[in-house]
């Protein structure tokens, strides 16, 4: 199936809040998990529980006052039997009631958030791993990280607060102003319904803006986290160069612009706590004023102004929270959208639909004119072809930028070409599974990077489930074996950080031993051993030499000397195949092979002088 190869390059455009919520959706409510759907009922059982408990809850606060007001003498006869007292500890108890159902809600929705919260993260790693290689080169991990980070955080918000806190409050505020309307009046539903809307209008208007400086928050919390990744991980550039200050000035740059988000966001909280609290303050003595007018009138009792204010208070609290929920919920989904956006970018090299698993036989490989582009305005490989025939081992030489590990890349099918095809034992790369293409070559790269695990966990990651003994087998092969048990922890040794522990040629060598370990078919040796010094590089050209036995091999070479031996050498410059042939051939020729041979005899004649 060919692709794209511009479609890596485009910017990951973030999913809208609609968006956002319809892909929340289906974690709430899968078809397939009755087990989720029964546990979101119980929940909203449990609060609508809770909710129906805290609107009865002033009214027997106001039975109460009006029973110790002596006020209740035409009230039935169940509220004298129960008395003062025990209306107080029917109060008591329905408070503890709310809270508890509100406790029961909590818990019996923890695992569906959390399941979801497993899920997303879960499809989101996958998914960055089908991303090209394109993508990859040109992401930023730390920035990255946080994108996954904050978005997964909030899911589980926004669940939770769009079904517990939005939709709940919105109930409360409906309940409270019918009940103000029915039993007070329509004045008093009027004066609570015009404080609500004006709260809540400012509430949005100034969040709003605070959401967008919070996203600016965000900038520069994932470019400062960015340039510190950064900067760790080349830690000894850092060092050569003595940096140290130039880093730390990079740093503290980024987090200057946090610093003034923050501050902006630290007054706009300011500004919002207070006109909540005039807005508020305003409608709670409007209406308690018009309360206390009815109580000096007799239309309304003691009771009834207790009341007034519990509610009151009652809906003040939710309410004081809210332009928190609706940040929080606005910055959630700007994360999720984030993070959603990402999920929504295509693989650049996808399977067709009817691919089937490639079928190694011999291991000829074939390129019949190759071209391959990573800009559209710039041809890397122009009209590439060669064959290895089964069991043959094929040599790519010149200079830097000639095409040489761009061959390798499309092997591997990190990108598709763009012209011509592929050939693996007569089946076109596009048309097989990428799985088993990845399962059929073997890579040992030119820096061998390494896991933050142990020698033995390093090793056995070329085969999943390999044995002991297995292991051991391949670290023999690769001539480790007696380095690796002569350490303190022998195989248990942890490798640091990309295996900064080891040396390099430490480091090649557990790679080659991974790399025999999976035991592929066809292998590609991508410079190998050219980070290498010349006596490590002759120990380990052995065990590659060694490992190529019954392979299909293609080897991208810096020193030629490693290659002279293979059955068939191409001489590349400028995406074009310029000389082809054996070693003894291309010399004699006297062409551009020739004259690279004659430089690099020079130059290790004169390093042994």
């Amino acid at each position: 199936m060919r692709s794209n190869a511009t479609s890596a390059d485009q910017p990951t455009k973030p999913a809208s809040g609609w968006q956002t919520m319809m892909r929340v959706g289906p974690y709430l409510w899968p078809a397939d998990q009755p087990w989720v759907r029964h546990r979101v009922m119980m929940a909203l059982g449990f609060l609508l529980a809770a909710k129906m408990v805290s609107i009865v809850t002033p009214y027997i606060y106001k039975l109460a006052v009006d029973m110790l007001s002596q006020e209740a003498a035409n009230d039935p006869a169940w509220m004298l039997t129960l008395g003062a007292v025990g209306l107080t500890v029917a109060y008591g108890m329905a408070r503890l009631g709310a809270v508890v159902f509100g406790e029961l809600r909590d818990a019996v929705f923890v695992r569906v958030g959390q399941r979801a919260l497993r899920k997303l993260a879960l499809e989101t790693f996958t998914h960055i791993h089908r991303l090209s290689l394109r993508y990859h080169i040109t992401r930023k991990t730390g920035g990255l990280s946080r994108v996954i980070e904050r978005g997964v955080k909030g899911v589980d918000f926004l669940l939770r607060f769009m079904l517990f806190s939005i939709g709940p409050l919105i109930l409360e505020l409906s309940m409270v102003s019918i009940i103000f309307a029915v039993v007070f009046g329509w004045q008093y539903a009027a004066v609570v319904v015009v404080t609500i809307a004006l709260y809540v209008a400012f509430t949005f208007k100034v969040t709003e803006i605070r959401v967008r400086i919070r996203r600016q928050m965000n900038d520069q919390d994932a470019d400062a986290n960015q340039k510190a990744i950064d900067s760790l991980l080349n830690y000894e550039t850092v060092k050569y160069f003595n940096a140290e200050g130039r880093e730390a000035s990079r740093y503290d740059a980024a987090m200057q612009g946090y610093e003034t988000a923050a501050v902006k966001t630290g007054q706009s909280l300011a500004f919002l706590n207070a006109g909540q609290s005039f807005l508020i303050t305003s409608g709670l003595i409007i209406v308690m004023v018009m309360a206390a007018r009815g109580v000096q009138a007799g239309t309304l009792t003691v009771g009834d102004f207790v009341m007034v204010n519990a509610y009151m208070i009652q809906i003040t609290m939710p309410l004081n929270f809210l332009g928190t929920v609706y940040r929080e919920i606005r910055q959630a989904l700007v994360d999720m959208g984030e993070m959603f956006g990402l999920l929504g970018q295509p693989a650049e090299v996808v399977d067709a639909p009817d691919a089937r698993p490639l079928a190694v036989s011999g291991g000829e490989i074939v390129f019949d004119d190759v071209r391959f582009s990573y800009e559209p305005s710039r041809e890397i490989l122009k009209g590439v072809s060669f064959r290895v025939a089964p069991g043959e081992r094929l040599a790519l030489v010149g200079h830097s930028g000639s095409g040489k590990s761009t061959i390798a890349r499309l092997m591997f099918r990190f990108y598709d070409v763009t012209g011509g095809a592929i050939r693996i034992d007569g089946q076109d790369l596009r048309e097989v599974t990428q799985g088993s293409i990845h399962a059929s070559i073997g890579v040992v790269p030119q820096d061998t990077v390494l896991f933050n695990d142990t020698i033995l966990y390093n090793i056995a990651y070329g085969k999943d489930g390999a044995t002991e003994a297995e292991i051991v087998a391949a670290a023999r092969a690769a001539r480790i074996h007696d380095f690796i048990v002569s350490l303190p922890d022998g195989y248990d040794t942890r490798v640091g950080e990309r295996g900064l522990k080891l040396s390099g040629g430490e480091k090649q060598r557990v790679g080659i031993a991974r790399t025999l370990l999976k035991n592929p078919p066809i292998l590609i040796l991508d410079e190998a051993t050219s980070a290498l010094d010349t006596q490590t590089e002759k120990s380990i050209q052995e065990s590659l030499n060694e490992m190529g036995q019954g392979r299909s091999v293609i080897m991208i070479a810096h020193r030629l000397s490693t290659i002279a031996d293979a059955d068939q050498i191409l001489v590349m410059e400028e995406g074009r195949v310029i000389e082809r042939g054996r070693h003894e051939d291309l010399v004699a020729r006297g062409g551009r092979y020739a004259a690279m041979w004659a430089q690099q005899v020079a130059e290790e004649a004169a390093e042994a002088a």
